[in-house]
């Protein structure tokens, strides 16, 4: 698709080009989609129903430009470390392709489109903005004096959870923020399986991660996350009310759950990675059931 793209460009613009979507991740989706559905999650059960179009549009855009951001950021911090780690020595910044300077001017365009975006929304939404900013601004930074970034990196894309909230129903009800722990335990839980691709590249170069601190206990763990998520999961249904097809889609993520526990239980590289891009099936099916759920109420 990028190629497809690339090609309409000049010549001399495809390169510099193609090393900025590479930057943010743009060729790489699955990062997105995880945030799309917590984000959609959230505009259904705020809208009790399909949300209205306005807010659907603005967050459905949003999570794509604010992941891009926390991507450029995330690499502009790393800079350093990404040199030194096999799997990402050769992003952009860590090969020398884009400097540092242009990284953060990215970040800076994409949090200013995003900001413009959320200006269409009302002044609640306007104002837990800023905190969403703050937290994908701080992430990546965090690796470095504590163990558990994945918990900040889950508080960063389940923000859009009580904006969604704020943006259809101008308040953000008790339910929003149940569901919004149960994003940050799900975002801990995946990422967390994700660092297990790095955790010997990270121990070396001193980086630090929820991988590195669960050690030997880190299926456990994430076993224990697991059935945590689930179970907030089956409390937002009964408090929202929820029929069949939303406890289809529990079971189903339940069952996906299980397979990702059988990957990783080498803890080999490509096993474990393959488990975390199972986790988009895991939002998938889930809002699947939601919506489902909600248009036959």
């Amino acid at each position: 698709m990028l190629g497809w793209l690339l090609k309409r460009l000049p010549e001399r613009w495809r390169a510099p080009t193609y090393d900025i979507l590479v930057l943010t991740r743009m060729d790489r989706p699955v990062g997105a989609l995880l945030l799309l559905w917590a984000c959609w999650w959230a505009l259904w059960l705020a809208a009790m129903d399909f949300p209205p179009w306005k807010p659907w549009l603005i967050f459905t855009l949003g999570v794509f430009v604010m992941r891009s951001a926390g991507c450029a950021i995330n690499d502009y911090a790393d800079r350093k470390l990404d040199a030194q780690v096999q799997r990402t020595r050769e992003r952009p910044i860590a090969a020398g392709r884009i400097t540092p300077k242009r990284a953060l001017a990215v970040f800076f365009v994409l949090l200013l489109v995003a900001f413009g975006l959320v200006l269409l929304t009302n002044p609640l939404t306007i104002k837990l903005s800023f905190g969403g900013a703050a937290l994908a601004a701080i992430y990546p930074f965090t690796k470095r004096y504590t163990h558990l970034p994945q918990v900040v990196l889950g508080a960063a894309f389940g923000w859009s959870i009580p904006m969604a909230f704020a943006a259809v129903a101008n308040h953000v009800p008790p339910l929003a923020w149940l569901l919004f722990l149960a994003n940050v335990v799900w975002s801990t839980m995946y990422d967390t399986e994700y660092a297990m691709v790095d955790r010997e590249d990270d121990l070396k170069v001193g980086a630090k991660s929820t991988a590195i601190l669960f050690g030997e206990l880190d299926r456990v763990i994430i076993a224990i996350l697991m059935a945590t998520f689930l179970l907030a999961m089956t409390m937002v249904g009964h408090r929202a009310h929820l029929a069949w097809p939303y406890w289809l889609g529990v079971t189903v993520a339940a069952g996906l759950m299980v397979w990702q526990q059988w990957l990783i239980r080498g803890r080999e590289r490509m096993p474990c990675l393959h488990a975390f891009r199972n986790n988009n099936w895991v939002g998938f099916a889930l809002w699947m059931g939601l919506a489902v759920a909600l248009a036959i109420r």
